[in-house]
This record gives structure tokens, sequence and C-alpha cells, in this order.
């Protein structure tokens, strides 16, 4: 089972790195990096660097393609070759998924047009001009293609993939030997929750 992350200077690292945790413990699957040119990228807060031995070109398809997100995932959007490689992808794979503003490039690529489909809170309207429907919710699903809302939504739409890839008991053991149980000390997750302080504050954020 080949499943494929493609990486890029500017990634949200816990998009990629959640799913990954969750995914390599799939029975049977690879979780493979791929990038734009083979060698060093890195993520958007600056501090981590993954080096990336594989150009994503080099790879013709995949069971499962996961799109992280990023300040450098809108630059793929305009990358007409890396959206074409989507696309490609798509067409062979048995899942195609993003996390967070990966959304965005589903959208470039088409894959998007007509579904509804989630993302980060601050890109709806980005991904709105792609012709996909915003919805609130943490994991969409439409058949092959799944979407999930920022960051960490990540975790949750990766374990629903192993239960879809294995079966629920798999997923279940999984979510236990990563012992992912939220407990957040504030409920402050989503804007619908938030106050307008916090909401402003996030926004100073970089």
């Amino acid at each position: 089972m080949d499943i494929v992350i493609p990486l890029f200077d500017r990634f949200e690292p816990l998009d990629a790195i959640g799913p990954y945790e969750i995914l390599g413990h799939v029975p049977g699957a690879e979780v493979r990096f791929v990038a734009p040119e083979p060698g060093r990228v890195t993520d958007a807060l600056g501090a981590l660097t993954v080096d990336v031995p594989t150009r994503y070109s080099e790879i013709g398809s995949c069971d499962v393609l996961l799109v992280p997100g990023g300040a450098g995932a809108r630059a793929l959007v305009a990358d007409e070759d890396f959206l074409d490689w989507v696309r490609a992808v798509h067409g062979e794979s048995g899942f195609t998924t993003s996390v967070c503003t990966g959304a965005l490039v589903l959208g470039a690529a088409g894959l998007l047009k007509g579904l509804t489909a989630t993302t980060h809170w601050a890109a709806v309207a980005e991904l709105e001009v792609h012709g996909a429907t915003y919805t609130a919710e943490r994991v969409v699903r439409h058949d092959r293609i799944i979407t999930s809302a920022g960051v960490s939504a990540g975790i949750d739409m990766a374990l629903r993939l192993a239960a879809l890839l294995t079966d629920d008991l798999t997923a279940q053991a999984i979510q236990l030997c990563t012992e992912y149980d939220p407990q957040p000390p504030f409920d402050t997750g989503s804007v619908a929750k938030a106050p307008a302080a916090v909401l402003e504050r996030t926004r100073t954020l970089g």
C-alpha cells in the first residue's frame, strides 16, 4: 500500500507529520515523501527541515495521495506542472486527500468543483474560488476524495482513512497506539467557539 505525501518549502508541519504518524502504522503501508525537487524542504515555522530524496514527478501512481497545507501550498496552486501531476495521480489513486490549505491545491486541480469541502477557516474564500462549497465539518468525504480542516484535523482524517484502508478495529488500535485522546485546556479550537478577542489575537500570529 503506497501512500505519498508531497512536501514543499513552508509546509505546515503537523499537516504532514500528524497523518504520517497515523498512516505509518497501517499494516502493509509504506509512506513516502516527495518534493518539487530532491533535497531539503523547510516547514512554515522555519526550524524543521526534511531531506526528501524523491521528486514528485518520479511517482506515477499511488494508493493514497495526501496533500498538506501551509503557506507554501499557495505557490503550488499556480504551479501547472504540479497540478497536472495531482490530476494524473488522482486518476489512479484509491484516495486523494488534503489537510488544511492542501484543499486549495485539490481545488486548483479541478478535483473539488461542485463538491462540499473543508479547509482552514482562514482560507474559505480561496477554496470557493475553485468551485467548492465550504463546510465547517472537520472531515469531508466524497467517494475517493477526502478533505480535512486546519492542521490538527489531519489526524482525524488519517484515522478515518486508516479505517477505510483496513477496518475500524485496526484504526481504533492505531488511535490507542498513538494515545490520541485529545483533552485540550481551552475550548477555542474553532471559529464558532472562539471569542472575538481570541480571533483577533490569532490574526497576529505568524
